[in-house]
């Protein structure tokens, strides 16, 4: 499925919320149980109830939850009134600045903060921050204020933030011509043979999963974006491995499609099915103490620590280091020393 992006006549008064054109070999399905692989937090209930409002809309015409899709319809979603996203509104929510002067702002995000509103989270995300403690941010291409780049709602670490339009246009160049430095630090599972490498293969959107993105390669490659990734060991740990990933490209996901692309999955990464136990041992001493890690470390163990750029002003390379964050550092110790006990026995 590609994604698509209509113009909306002035006189519809209608806001668009999603838009898609199916795939050519789409087989015919009914468009409620179509919009439900596609449309994030929605229930089949929902989507008929927008149907019955009139709200889905095929080839511009108004369709019944009974519609089956076919190859190449281009199906809309529209309401009354914006998308959450839109409506921005300030909150005074303290965020963690590590740097600051006239021309940006860089900040170390936790885990579980949303760096911008999106469907399910319309409150609380690094925007609502940013908005209320500044006036008159600039926006990106997207509309979203400050935004240069952005990280995973349970990725911890580094972003940059602008504060004027010529700090906007400068970074958000340095990004499109990778000259921006960045350095992630995750845990993945499985034992890595090679002391460091390259993952390359383009990423797009997973053709079954519409919350994933995956790796196309040869002749399917057209389907995403070129990606490069460079790892890089710095400690095996028995079923896991501690590695650094720096960024060519800042594809949606990156590096947790590619590290399972190449067959290591980022440890407790449940949208990828790191969350599940994929290397080690049967034995009920083990999952315990997998589900122990889980525990001490909610969500993916990926923490963007590193962020280097131009000053947009002065000319100067600035970079930036952050530590590990306790959640991840807690678990690489349990880690070391299981993988210690287990020389031993």
């Amino acid at each position: 499925m590609d994604d698509y992006t209509p113009q909306l006549p002035d006189e519809d008064n209608l806001y668009e919320h999603y838009a898609f054109a199916v795939d050519k070999g789409q087989a015919p399905l009914r468009i409620d149980k179509y919009l439900m692989n596609f449309v994030e937090n929605a229930t089949r209930n929902k989507i008929q109830a927008a149907a019955k409002n009139g709200s889905i809309f095929v080839n511009d015409e108004i369709v019944k939850s009974s519609y089956k899709v076919k190859p190449l319809d281009r199906i809309r979603v529209l309401f009354t009134h914006p998308p959450h996203e839109n409506l921005l509104v300030g909150e005074d929510i303290p965020i963690d600045v590590i740097y600051e002067d006239d021309e940006l702002l860089v900040v170390n995000k936790p885990a579980g903060m949303v760096v911008h509103p999106g469907h399910g989270n319309y409150s609380g995300t690094l925007i609502n921050a940013l908005i209320h403690r500044f006036d008159n941010l600039p926006n990106n291409s997207s509309e979203r204020p400050g935004l240069v780049h952005r990280i995973d709602k349970d990725t911890s670490g580094l972003l940059v933030v602008a504060k004027t339009e010529k700090a906007m246009a400068h970074l958000s160049l340095q990004f499109a011509k990778k000259t921006s430095e960045r350095e992630y630090v995750a845990i993945v599972w499985g034992h890595i043979e090679e002391d460091e490498g390259a993952v390359e293969g383009h990423i797009g959107r997973h053709p079954k999963n519409r919350l994933q993105n995956t790796v196309f390669l040869d002749d399917e490659a057209d389907k995403g974006k070129p990606a490069v990734t460079h790892y890089k060991v710095l400690e095996r740990l028995g079923y896991v491995t501690l590695v650094s990933c720096k960024l060519e490209t800042g594809r949606t996901h990156q590096i947790r499609v590619h590290m399972k692309h190449i067959g290591h999955t980022l440890f407790n990464d449940a949208r990828y099915g790191g969350e599940r136990i994929l290397k080690g041992t049967t034995f009920t001493k083990y999952k315990q103490f997998v589900d122990n890690c889980f525990k001490v470390l909610p969500r993916q163990a990926l923490h963007a620590k590193t962020l280097g750029f131009v000053h947009p002003k002065t000319g100067e390379f600035m970079q930036f280091d952050t530590p590990i964050p306790d959640d991840m550092q807690q678990c690489i110790e349990k880690w070391k020393a299981y993988t210690k006990n287990q020389e031993l026995e």
